[in-house]
């Protein structure tokens, strides 16, 4: 067991990721998935109040801190992790972007075990570079939206690391121990809008659909994961006691990311959006504060990899085998994928949180959190974006399976063994954790024996899930989707492709960086045309001090003129010249002089 204590997970990952480039195909993705499979069992198998401490830069870095909260996650992130080196594998994708993915892989596991809030930052940069690379792979469109979501991490890094150094400033350490939570105000404040980049806050959401649909259909499995789970994780580390702010935010998120959904026609576009919208509840758990609203906060993250991921690779099927990814050009795929069909519908039903499957548990603990807290405008408003869940994923069933007859080909198997058999063990578990929801609560953090329980009766003294109240809530959300939707079907298809706010964002970048290097390069041109004149002034005035002198002052020179001309004597003309040299090789070794010392 101690040997499980000396060594953080995630540099396992990291091991296989930089040896998988060097492999074959079949022989690398087996590596990553004996990798990530271990990683597993080694999370599972790590006792709890593990702490390994080491010094760095003369600060005290924690490479490992087990918890319950980071147990759950490096759980799901090594389960998930696995699950996608198989897809991987299935669809086609070379060693190169899986061994990217599993650097993004192995740097999340070890954000989510960093005991302090500065190696926290420094493993969530990695994850960004990690997961920039992994979209550059594809290369074409996915450059550019590689670029965009490089950016926006950069961003959302240096803020996070601002309102650390800000936290050190007042606590003096930065270790997670030291205080509870990050430090209240300025600090806070920059942490929590560092880390809304990553959880996707309304206004700093787009490179999340931007990004997301553009790589291979593999690498958008991983990337549905980990930065923005990571995110929340990093949110419930700073704000233990929850903020109305972070409620309402997360409340605004999942409003905005459905209804927006709804408008796409791109698949994994709607999907992007939804990660925005799923994230919002969880945020929303973080913030409410409560007991029960932080466990639904946690068992949404848990349960929001399995669903979100499994559409991701119902979404990447379809697209693997017609080739096309907008709903408008699909149709009918239900007699010709119906396998596929039948484990999407797994999916939306777990991701719009129908009764039996596993989002019907977590997302009703935290909208009844926010009931039993009173917060009654978070709960109408986490309900609407409930409905707005539903509608999405109609939508896209309806457009994708039942709409009209099939009009792409699919080729060759529906799906073969590899993508079977990552498919279905994802779809299994969004049943499992759903029935059997005692399952998901063992590994809750903060969970109190007797808090929750499936059913009435058995004595929770915090949250029941198969309560009357909680199922007719689920039914009816189900209800007013089906009519909303019949009732939008023909609006809806006439919507194109609907701009988001990054049409605004694009272009004031693209067009205000323009006009700072065209007001950089022309000043510097105005400055050298000035330079050049000055010097070219004071070159031809030492050459020619008699000539210059009479330009300017011609009151000033001797009456040494003969003959009526105004030639000088040639000794005070080379002894003008010379004092002129003179007085400017001062003024330039001065002027020198000031600029080092300024400097220095």
């Amino acid at each position: 067991m101690s040997a499980l204590t000396t060594l953080p997970p995630g540099l396992a990952v990291l091991a296989a990721a930089l040896v998988l480039p060097l492999l074959s195909r079949r022989v690398g993705h087996a590596l990553g998935l004996l990798a990530t499979g271990g990683v597993l069992l080694w999370v599972y198998l790590l006792p709890s109040g593990t702490y390994l401490e080491v010094p760095f830069l003369g600060f005290e870095a924690v490479l490992l801190n087990v918890d319950e909260l980071s147990v759950l996650m490096g759980l799901i992130f090594a389960f998930i992790g696995a699950v996608a080196v198989g897809y991987s594998y299935a669809t086609e994708a070379d060693t190169t972007q899986t061994a990217f993915a599993l650097g993004y892989v192995g740097t999340s596991l070890l954000a989510v075990f960093a005991g302090d809030w500065l190696t926290l930052v420094f493993f969530v940069e990695l994850m960004a570079a990690a997961s920039t690379l992994l979209v550059w792979h594809y290369r074409g469109r996915a450059v550019r939206a590689g670029f965009r979501y490089a950016l926006w991490h950069g961003l959302g890094g240096s803020l996070i690391l601002a309102g650390v150094v800000w936290h050190y400033v007042e606590v003096g350490s930065f270790l997670f121990g030291a205080a509870d939570g990050i430090a209240p105000g300025v600090p806070a404040a920059l942490y929590a809008l560092g880390f809304g980049v990553n959880v996707g806050y309304v206004g700093l959401h787009v490179w999340l659909p931007d990004t997301y649909p553009r790589p291979h259909i593999a690498a958008s499995v991983f990337l549905c994961v980990y930065t923005t789970k990571t995110g929340v994780y990093g949110l419930g580390r700073a704000f233990p006691d929850g903020h109305l702010w972070l409620a309402y935010m997360g409340g605004a998120m999942a409003v905005f990311g459905a209804f927006t959904a709804l408008l796409q026609n791109d698949m994994r576009r709607l999907l992007s959006y939804h990660i925005q919208s799923q994230v919002g509840y969880m945020v929303a758990g973080v913030g409410i504060g409560s007991a029960l609203a932080f466990s639904g906060a946690f068992g949404h993250v848990f349960n929001h990899i399995l669903y979100k991921s499994l559409l991701f690779m119902c979404a990447g099927a379809i697209i693997y085998r017609t080739g096309t990814e907008n709903l408008k050009k699909l149709g009918g795929l239900w007699r010709e994928m119906p396998l596929t069909g039948v484990i999407f519908g797994v999916a939306a039903l777990s991701i719009a949180g129908f009764p039996g499957f596993n989002g019907f548990v977590s997302k009703g603990m935290v909208v009844g959190a926010a009931h039993k807290e009173h917060l009654d405008a978070l709960w109408y408003i986490l309900l609407l974006g409930g409905v707005g869940t539903f509608l999405s994923f109609i939508k896209f069933g309806y457009y994708a399976f039942f709409h009209g007859e099939a009009q792409q080909p699919v080729p060759g198997r529906e799906l073969n063994l590899g993508q079977k058999a990552a498919m279905g063990s994802v779809a299994a578990l969004c049943v499992l954790y759903g029935l059997v929801p005692g399952a998901l609560f063992a590994i809750l953090p903060g969970v109190e024996a007797g808090a929750y329980a499936a059913l009435p009766g058995a004595g929770a003294s915090t949250y029941t899930v198969f309560t009357v109240g909680h199922l007719v809530e689920g039914f009816g959300l189900a209800a007013l989707g089906l009519v909303g939707f019949a009732l939008l079907r023909g609006p809806l298809s006439r919507v194109g492709r609907v701009p988001d706010v990054d049409a605004v964002y694009n272009r004031a970048v693209f067009y205000g960086s323009r006009a700072v290097v065209v007001g950089v390069t022309e000043l510097y041109a105005a400055v050298d045309r000035v330079a050049v004149g000055v010097a070219r002034t004071a070159v031809w005035t030492a050459r020619n001090p008699v000539p210059a002198l009479d330009r300017v002052a011609p009151w000033m020179l001797p009456d040494a003129r003969a003959n009526g001309d105004r030639e000088v004597d040639p000794e005070l003309d080379v002894n003008i010249g010379q004092a002129t040299f003179v007085v400017l090789g001062v003024l330039v070794v001065g002027l020198l002089l000031l600029f080092l010392a300024t400097v220095g």
